[in-house]
């Protein structure tokens, strides 16, 4: 017999396939395109055993997920689970990011969604999880399918999460290897359904730069007995074996579906062979259900994207996210200003998130704010000195390296793989700096200064910046929970829109304050 797992991975609410900039776009990616896939190859291979997991991370990242969240009505939030819901997933796991919201919104998602939700390492202090259960076994056609959920550790980085009483999370190698003799024991295959990574590659030659976010190769490595692994997290294309399991990691935003085939002797239950695959939903027609059930949110969406909120005098826009990040933009200098202007600081960082930013189109609109500012960030202000702004200045310019062909400045390929962390690339306001990448790395920033004075390392500073970086995240050690001195639990967004009700013309204004150089030194 055969039993194949069809897996969906950091989908982020990308339902209808657009990165919503363009509405009208068809993008290769969405839960509709998924959803047709995975119901096409049902219908075509109706002699195979099924399992369908939807592996976490499906509560955030794009503009629907947001209005959905914060704005939709109980009808319009309904609309947004019953699309997950007609994909027919069998199994959930929790993502990182599916915290961003809060917990009252996280349990009535769960509530409200048909799959079961597993997840085993979200524990109280007696090891008793605290969101679904750790593990199921369900009977499909005869064969006793295990299955055990677990979610990558850097969710304890997310805010919300510690809105959990008595919360622990513990090391998804760990609980594995406390479950899956369980599951060997009761069942006749075990998959485990993982909201995590790997973090070395396949032929175990590198190590993850943030110790226990990702335990993928240690889990397969440590834990016999698991049939197949369904990973996520990192966003990367997977589709291979690791110590003879097969394993799949699917993108995201709905642009593959992972398979594993297992094939499975009839008597005695076994499995003998697993073939893993990525099947592309590019060239899916979208799933019909799923774009009528869809129906009630579009049109209060886009109303909401597309309502005006301020005119710009100068222009806040920039064509090109790579080269905004070398030298400043007046759309970063406006983030800064919203910044700090919330914060009551003099001195903002901020990131562009990811690629597809543009800045501002005149009027500015939700669409703006949302497709530029894609995370649900808050505000904290951090009280640092002057040492610890520079150290984080020397982790900022570690996200450049220079192409020795062409001696231009280069993203440090560490940033680009095997996950894209551009928000881990800081930008500062009200101060002014310069990174040397022809420098050795912790020796980049050959320039600081403060109200036009050089910056000593003992000064004391007030610096805005989003919790996930006041926290620490994105290994800036200089920043911990004790030095916030004060919060604000209000979105990005929505700081942003609140800024320009009271500000309807936004002059845009850049001075330069940063500079990204390659300045060989002379010898």
């Amino acid at each position: 017999m055969k039993l194949t797992i069809l897996a969906t991975s950091d989908t982020h609410g990308f339902i209808p396939p657009t990165n919503f900039v363009d509405i009208a776009d068809d993008k290769p990616y969405g839960l509709e395109k998924a959803a047709a896939v995975i119901k096409k190859y049902k219908q075509d291979h109706p002699d195979e055993i099924t399992l369908t997991i939807e592996n976490g991370d499906f509560l955030e990242g794009s503009p629907l997920a947001y209005f959905t969240a914060t704005k939709a009505n109980a009808k319009q939030r309904q609309a947004y689970t019953e699309c997950y819901n007609a994909v027919d997933y069998d199994i959930g796991t929790i993502g990182n990011h599916e915290f961003d919201y809060g917990l009252d919104y996280l349990h009535y998602c769960i509530n409200q969604s048909d799959r079961k939700f597993l997840c085993a390492n979200v524990v109280d202090s007696q090891g008793v999880p605290l969101l679904g259960k750790p593990y199921t076994i369900i009977n499909k056609a005869g064969l006793k399918i295990g299955i055990l959920g677990l979610t990558t550790t850097s969710a304890r980085k997310w805010k919300n999460i510690n809105q959990l009483n008595d919360f622990h999370l513990e090391s998804a190698v760990a609980v594995a290897k406390k479950y899956v003799p369980f599951l060997q024991k009761y069942a006749d295959v075990v998959v485990v359904a993982y909201h995590g990574g790997f973090e070395r590659d396949l032929s175990g030659t590198w190590t993850d730069i943030t110790p226990g976010e990702n335990e993928g190769y240690a889990l397969l490595e440590q834990v016999p007995g698991i049939d197949a692994l369904i990973s996520g997290h990192q966003h990367r294309k997977l589709a291979n074996h690791l110590f003879g399991v097969p394993l799949v990691q699917p993108g995201h935003r709905g642009e593959f579906v992972g398979k594993i085939t297992l094939d499975i002797d009839d008597k005695t239950k076994r499995v003998f062979t697993g073939t893993p695959n990525l099947m592309s939903c590019a060239p899916a027609t979208e799933d019909s259900q799923i774009v009528a059930t869809l129906a009630p949110l579009e049109k209060p969406l886009e109303k909401w994207l597309d309502q005006p909120l301020s005119h710009i005098k100068g222009d806040l826009t920039f064509a090109n996210a790579a080269q905004a990040r070398l030298e400043e933009t007046a759309f970063t200098e406006f983030i800064q200003t919203v910044q700090m202007a919330t914060m009551g600081t003099d001195i903002s960082a901020t990131a562009l998130y990811n690629n597809e930013a543009h800045g501002f189109e005149n009027p500015i609109t939700m669409r703006n704010i949302i497709t530029n500012y894609v995370y649900p960030n808050t505000l904290a202000v951090v009280r640092i000195t002057g040492a610890d702004l520079r150290a984080a200045l020397e982790v900022s310019a570690r996200y450049f390296a220079i192409n020795e062909k062409t001696n231009d400045i280069v993203v440090n390929p560490r940033f680009l793989f095997p996950k894209h962390r551009f928000y881990n690339y800081d930008m500062y306001e009200g101060i002014d700096y310069e990174l040397n990448i022809a420098n050795p790395i912790g020796q980049r920033v050959t320039k600081l200064k403060y109200h036009g004075h050089d910056l000593h390392d003992e000064q004391i500073l007030d610096v805005a910046l989003n919790k996930y970086r006041a926290t620490g995240g994105g290994h800036y050690p200089m920043f911990d929970e004790s030095k916030i001195i004060r919060r604000n639990n209000t979105t990005m967004s929505q700081l942003i829109f609140e800024y320009l009700e009271n500000h309807p013309v936004v002059v845009a204004k850049n001075n330069h304050n940063f500079q990204v150089v390659n300045k060989p030194q002379c010898n």
